[in-house]
C-alpha cells in the first residue's frame, strides 16, 4: 500500500515501516560513529520502542554490545492498516541487532501488569540469567493498578488556585494563540502521580531483585524533565511535575533497597524534545520551536540518540563517579539550561507571534521531528512507492 501521514490533532494515525527502519538505522550509525562505550552487557528497557527508551536500547546494543530485552505496548499491523511506529521501530532494531550478532528479544503488552512483569522475569531467567542495567522509560496516559484493578488517568494541568494562561502554537498551522488551563483538583493530581510517578518503577525493581535477576552493582535509570520558568506552571509545577517529583524521590528508595548488591537508581533529567507526549502539552511546542532555533544556531542541538549516547558515554559509563546535582539527579539537559540559551529563548518568547515565529523559531524543525516519530519525512525513503505494512518483529516472545 501507499502509506501517507493521516493527522488527527497532535497524533498521526499512520506509520511508515521503511521510514521507521531508516530512522533506526540512522540512530545506530550515529552511536557506532561515536565509538565504543565500556557499558552494560545485559539490559532491560521498559518502554523500549520510541523516544529515549528506543535510543537507550540502541546505545546499549551498538555502543556497548549489550544483549537487550525490550518491553513496550504497541499496536501490530493488520492488512490495510499500519502498526504503531514503535512496532516498526522495534522490528527494525531487532533486524539490525540480530544481523550484528547481538541478542535482542521483545515483549509486547501492558508493562504495568503483573502478567508482563512475570513474562519478562521468565525470559531474563531463561536467556540472560541477570541484567546489569534497567532503563525505565514508560509514558502512558493511563495505568491499571496490578493489585487493585483501579484505572488511573493522568492530566496535563497546573496546580494552584488560578487559571494558567500563556502562549502556545499549533505546529501544523503556525498560529500562535493564548491558551488557558484550569487547575487540577486533588484527585487529578493523585491520578497523575499514580500513572507517571515512581510506583511502577519500584515494583519492577523489587520483582527483579526478589527473583535474583539483578547483577552485582546493577543500575537502573528513569527519565525526567525540568525545563524553564515559562513552562513551569503547566509542567514542572503542574500535575506532571508532581509525578516527576515522586519518580525522583523513588530513586532514593530504590537505591536503598539495592545497597546489598551494590546497586543504584538514578533519574536522568533530559532535554526538551519533540515526542507524542510533548506535542500534547500546551506551551511546550512553542518553547521547543524557539529552543531548537537557538540551540541549532549555537551548534549544541541534540535529538534522543545524541542525548542517550552522551548520557551513557559521559555520565553512566565514563569511568569516574557519576556527577549529579544537589537533588541527586543526572543532568543531561545541561546544554538546554545554559544561561545564554535560556536568556535568548526568553527574549524570543516575548516576541513570538504568527508573523514573527517563522523568523525567530524553528517550526519546520519541529514538524520534521514530529513526522519522523511516525517514519515520515525521512531522507532516502521513497514515499510514493508501495510498502508492505505487514512487518514482523523477529524476536517477539
Amino acid at each position: 500500500m501507499i502509506i501517507e501521514p493521516r493527522m488527527r490533532g497532535f497524533i498521526c494515525l499512520t506509520a511508515h515501516p521503511k521510514g521507521c527502519e531508516q530512522n533506526v538505522i540512522n540512530q545506530i550509525e550515529y552511536v557506532k560513529s561515536e565509538g565504543a562505550i565500556e557499558g552494560p552487557k545485559k539490559v532491560l528497557v521498559i518502554g523500549a520502542s520510541t523516544g529515549f527508551g528506543l535510543a537507550s536500547r540502541i546505545t546499549s546494543a551498538f555502543g556497548s554490545g549489550a544483549a537487550t530485552i525490550g518491553v513496550f505496548f504497541e499496536k501490530p499491523p493488520a492488512p490495510g492498516k499500519t502498526a504503531s511506529p514503535g512496532w516498526y521501530n522495534t522490528a527494525a532494531f531487532e533486524k539490525q541487532a540480530i544481523n550484528a550478532g547481538l541478542y535482542a528479544k521483545s515483549i509486547n503488552g501492558d508493562a504495568f501488569s503483573d502478567e508482563i512483569k512475570q513474562k519478562t522475569l521468565e525470559l531474563i531467567k531463561k536467556d540472560l540469567g541477570q541484567v546489569d542495567l534497567v532503563i525505565y522509560s514508560l509514558a502512558s496516559p493511563k495505568r491499571t493498578h496490578p493489585k487493585t484493578g483501579v484505572v488511573y488517568s493522568s492530566v496535563l494541568k497546573p496546580i494552584g488556585d488560578s487559571i494558567f494562561s500563556n502562549k502556545t502554537v499549533d505546529f501544523h498551522t503556525g498560529i500562535v494563540s493564548e491558551v488557558s488551563i484550569v487547575p487540577a483538583n486533588e484527585e487529578e493530581i493523585e491520578n497523575t502521580v499514580a500513572v507517571m510517578g515512581g510506583e511502577d518503577w519500584e515494583m519492577w525493581i523489587n520483582e527483579l531483585k526478589g527473583a535474583g535477576l539483578l547483577a552485582e552493582g546493577a543500575e537502573t535509570v528513569a527519565y525526567s524533565y525540568i525545563g524553564p520558568a515559562v513552562t513551569e506552571p503547566v509542567y514542572r509545577k503542574g500535575t506532571i511535575g508532581r509525578a516527576k517529583d515522586h519518580l525522583e524521590a523513588t530513586a532514593f528508595s530504590i537505591t536503598n533497597s539495592l545497597k546489598d548488591i551494590g546497586g543504584k537508581a538514578f533519574v536522568s533529567v533530559n532535554k526538551a524534545l519533540v515526542t507524542q507526549a510533548s506535542s500534547a502539552i500546551p506551551v511546550i511546542p512553542l518553547y521547543i520551536s524557539l529552543l531548537y532555533k537557538v540551540m541549532k544556531q549555537k551548534g549544541i542541538h541534540e535529538g534522543c540518540i545524541e542525548q542517550m549516547q552522551r548520557l551513557f558515554a559521559e555520565r553512566l559509563y565514563s569511568g569516574i563517579e557519576i556527577p549529579v546535582d544537589q537533588e541527586g539527579r543526572i543532568r543531561i539537559d545541561d546544554w538546554e539550561m545554559r544561561d545564554d540559551v535560556q536568556t535568548e529563548v526568553a527574549r524570543l518568547w516575548a516576541e513570538a507571534t504568527d508573523e514573527s515565529l517563522p523568523l525567530i523559531g524553528d517550526l519546520p524543525g519541529y514538524k520534521h521531528d514530529f513526522l519522523n516519530l511516525f517514519g515520515f519525512d525521512v531522507a532516502g525513503v521513497d514515499y510514493g512507492k508501495e510498502t508492505d505494512e505487514m512487518v514482523e518483529i523477529r524476536g517477539l516472545v
